[in-house]
């Protein structure tokens, strides 16, 4: 059997100036119909790809030294960038693997929205905001991309399937602790 690996590129755009309230894209399971985009050149060895980005957005209100942020945080899956190599999937239980290892993707940039919602809303800023909401972001997405990569790495792109169910069990626990988290708040 040929080995086949699973590739995410979570692509992360920085702030961007603007009016809006705190809040965050809901979780939601993907399937197969999310991924529309075309498999490029060069994936031979490649089953799927996906593509997410995490928007933020702030508005700044000033009041003497006092200053408050408020956030658009969100999560975008972009369907266009993702795909999934329907040539090498042999049946729905092939299928079913690949979107639970994508889901896994998928569950980590949600779990770093969540979580740069909740560090950048519970900081106190000065007047050096940018910096301290840049620093927070850096913080958060470089813990995210080292847990991306280990997740692909460990699971051996959802070839090592015993690793593949523990990081899915540890994904799913996560999740529901993020909801019982924004549920309490």
């Amino acid at each position: 059997m040929k080995q086949r690996y699973v590739k995410l590129i979570c692509a992360v755009m920085f702030f961007i100036l603007e009016a809006g309230a705190t809040k965050g894209q809901g979780y939601r399971q993907l399937t197969a119909a999310d991924f529309t985009g075309s498999v490029p050149a060069g994936s031979a060895f490649y089953v799927a790809h996906t593509s997410c980005n995490v928007t933020m957005r702030y508005n700044v209100q000033s009041n003497r030294s006092n200053y408050r942020l408020t956030f658009d945080i969100a999560l975008v899956f972009n369907p266009q960038r993702s795909w999934i190599n329907r040539q090498m999937i042999t049946n729905a239980d092939m299928m079913a693997e690949v979107l639970r290892h994508e889901q896994g993707h998928y569950q980590i940039a949600y779990l770093m929205q969540q979580e740069i919602i909740r560090e950048l809303n519970a900081f106190r800023y000065t007047g050096d905001y940018q910096r301290q909401a840049n620093n927070i972001f850096n913080r958060i997405d470089e813990k995210y991309r080292r847990m991306n990569a280990d997740y692909d790495s460990e699971t051996m792109h959802m070839q090592d399937r015993k690793q593949q169910a523990s990081w899915s069990a540890f994904l799913n626990r996560q999740i529901v602790e993020v909801s019982n988290l924004a549920m309490n708040e």
